[in-house]
Parts: structure tokens; C-alpha cells; sequence
């Protein structure tokens, strides 16, 4: 079994120890994070060698003394820095993480624009079965019908979050998608057509179709036309979520990446049901989602872990990301059978290629 499943054997000093970070973790974000903008980290790196005085770090960041000294004051106790015997303080192996690591500044920024602040609401979100600190933006009953209205920062953070993730796992995804030569496959969820996009590219004879909500599929229509792939690609507006919502007939393949772990298990089964409503005998669906179960590291099924919180209380209040059992379940229900897992495809994601039950 992973470590992360195991209860660590602590003594009772360093269970409280670990038991009161937690209790200071938004303290330690917040000074972590302005380090890491005010220039501070950056400047400790570039001094890595001998390290820099705290007089040095104000002077050149055009900071007081006593705001540099409370930031890496909490950095020593969080791990970030050290002090050396001299008094210099240099960049822990953590510090440069925070600095350098394209994962950690994705994540640590997603949680500031995104979810910090809303958060608050978690609670409210748990009681009440809705996404209660999305109320800090707006009035929306989920964030995808918020996205084109929010703040330009937040819409920067939530699709460098989104689209991290699947821009490593696409490449890999491709030689898979088309390891049966579809000749036209439906996106479902196409967010902003990056997916289409490439599939278009990787091979020229495809037709796609893009099925989202009408205002996702503005913000795609105008990627794709710039790319010049219109011809290859149309949208298909659909509220998913409808009654009966109805899938265009005749795709060799239906893709959905990243997209079902925003709808709870019954939304699931009801996207899905009405996938395979539109399905024929021949027609394959791919999942292609980040289950936590099926992580290679801790790190992984920490973060996702951490964005089920973000769904609950920004995204919809209802979805989460799943353990692998759970989507094979669901597929079951809408009648789908999974004949094949392949994992990992990239470094966190699975799919499961399915055909009618």
C-alpha cells in the first residue's frame, strides 16, 4: 500500500507539530506566495551560493526591514530558507520548488485567483449541497456559466490549471485516440478546442464536433477560426445537463477528457446514457480523466484531493475527482463497458475505452 494511505507513526510532538501546521497553512501560503512575488525566492536563488543578509534582501527587493523579516521568519519554520552560521539566509530545496516548479506556481495560483477566498465558504458548500463561495464572483449556479464574465486573473489561473494537466497528457493521448482511424469524432466538453485543435493537426482527413455550453464554444469557435481548421471543425451548442440532451449521430468516437469529474455520479450517468443513445455498434468512447487511485506519486493524489474542495465550493458544489472504480461504475449504469484501461498516459491520466454493453 502508498504511504499516502498509511497513518504515519509520529510521536505525540510531531502529530501536534503537524497537527498545528495545518492550523497556520493559509498563514504559510500567503507569506510563501508574496516571497515568491515580491521577489524575494528569485533573489535568494540568484544568491544561492554564499546566500544574502536580510538588509541585502530589503534594499534590493525595495522592501522594509521588518516586512522582510517577518516573511522569512515564517519561510524558516515553513522550510522555505535557511540562515546560514553568518546570518545569511539561502533557498531550501522546498524554497526552489516553490520558485521554479511549473506544477507548484500552476497550483499556487489557481488556489489564490480561484479558490482562496471562496473557500471560506467550504462549509456552507458541504451543508447546503452547492457551490456557496462562488458568490464571491457572482451570481452563477457554476463557475463554466461564470467563466466569461470573471476577472481576466481568474480566467488566466483556471484555464493555466485546466489546460497543465491536459497539455501533457494530449500528445500521449493522440496515437491512441486515432489507434482505430475515426474518421469523425465528437469532443464533448471541448473547452477552449486545444484538443480538437490538435486531433485536427495530428490528422488531416478528421471531422470534429465540439459539444459544450454555448458560451465555451464561442470562446473555442475563435480559436479554431484563427487556426484556420474551421472547415474540420464545427460546434454542437448543448446544455449536457438538459432533459434529453441529444448527441449528433453517426461518430466513430466520442471524447471526453477532463470533463466528466465536473458533474456528480448521477450527472455522469446521464451524460453518459445519452452518449450511448448516440452510439452505434461501431462507435467507441474514450474517458480520459486524473484518478486519484491511479497516481504514480503522493504529490498527485494530494493536489487532486485538493481540487474535489475547489469543485465543491467553487466549481458546482456536486463533483469531485474520482477514484477509477467509481467511472466504472457509472459506465455501467448508462450501459457502457469498459474494454480497455490504459494507464499512465502521461504522467496522471487514464483511459478507459468503451464500447456499447
Amino acid at each position: 500500500m502508498k504511504s499516502f494511505y498509511t497513518e504515519k507513526k509520529l510521536s505525540a510532538v510531531e502529530a501536534r507539530f503537524e497537527a498545528n501546521k495545518i492550523a497556520f497553512a493559509p498563514v504559510v501560503f500567503q507569506a510563501t506566495k508574496s516571497m515568491r512575488d515580491l521577489g524575494i525566492l528569485d533573489l535568494l536563488h540568484k544568491n544561492r551560493k554564499q546566500g544574502i543578509s536580510l538588509s541585502e534582501i530589503a534594499k534590493a527587493t525595495n522592501l522594509s526591514e521588518y516586512g522582510v523579516t517577518v516573511l522569512l521568519e515564517m519561510g524558516l519554520s515553513a522550510d522555505v530558507v535557511k540562515l546560514t552560521e553568518d546570518h545569511n539566509y539561502k533557498l531550501t530545496k522546498t524554497g526552489f520548488f516553490l520558485l521554479k516548479d511549473e506544477m507548484t506556481r500552476v497550483n499556487m495560483d489557481f488556489v489564490q485567483d480561484v479558490c482562496y477566498e471562496g473557500l471560506y465558504h467550504l462549509e456552507e458548500a458541504i451543508r447546503e449541497k452547492k457551490p456557496a463561495g462562488l458568490k464571491v464572483f457572482g451570481k452563477w449556479k457554476t463557475v463554466y456559466e461564470a467563466l466569461k464574465n470573471l476577472p481576466k486573473k481568474v480566467t488566466d489561473s483556471w484555464f493555466a490549471f485546466d489546460h497543465f494537466y491536459s497539455d501533457e497528457a494530449f500528445p500521449k493521448a493522440l496515437p491512441i485516440v486515432f489507434q482505430n482511424k475515426p474518421k469523425y469524432i465528437l469532443d464533448v466538453g471541448g473547452n477552449t478546442g486545444k484538443f480538437s485543435m490538435l486531433a485536427a493537426k495530428y490528422n488531416e482527413d478528421v471531422k470534429i464536433t465540439i459539444l459544450d455550453l454555448p458560451g465555451q464554444w464561442q470562446k473555442a469557435e475563435a480559436n479554431i477560426a484563427e487556426q484556420g481548421l474551421s472547415e474540420r471543425i464545427s460546434g454542437h451548442p448543448l446544455d449536457l445537463l438538459s432533459a434529453d440532451p441529444v448527441f449528433p449521430k453517426g461518430a466513430d468516437l466520442i471524447w471526453m477528457s477532463q470533463f466528466l469529474d465536473c458533474f456528480s455520479e448521477e450527472e455522469i450517468v446521464h451524460i453518459l446514457t445519452a452518449a450511448r443513445k448516440g452510439m452505434a455498434d461501431h462507435t467507441e468512447l474514450l474517458i480520459m480523466e486524473t484518478y486519484w487511485d491511479r497516481q504514480k506519486y503522493d504529490v498527485a493524489t494530494y493536489i487532486l484531493h485538493g481540487t474535489s474542495l475547489y469543485f465543491t465550493a467553487i466549481a458546482n458544489g456536486n463533483s469531485r475527482m474520482y477514484h477509477a472504480d467509481t467511472m466504472k461504475e457509472c459506465c455501467a449504469k448508462a450501459g457502457l463497458q469498459v474494454i480497455e484501461e490504459i494507464d499512465p498516459v502521461g504522467e496522471y491520466h487514464t483511459i478507459f475505452r468503451c464500447k456499447l454493453a
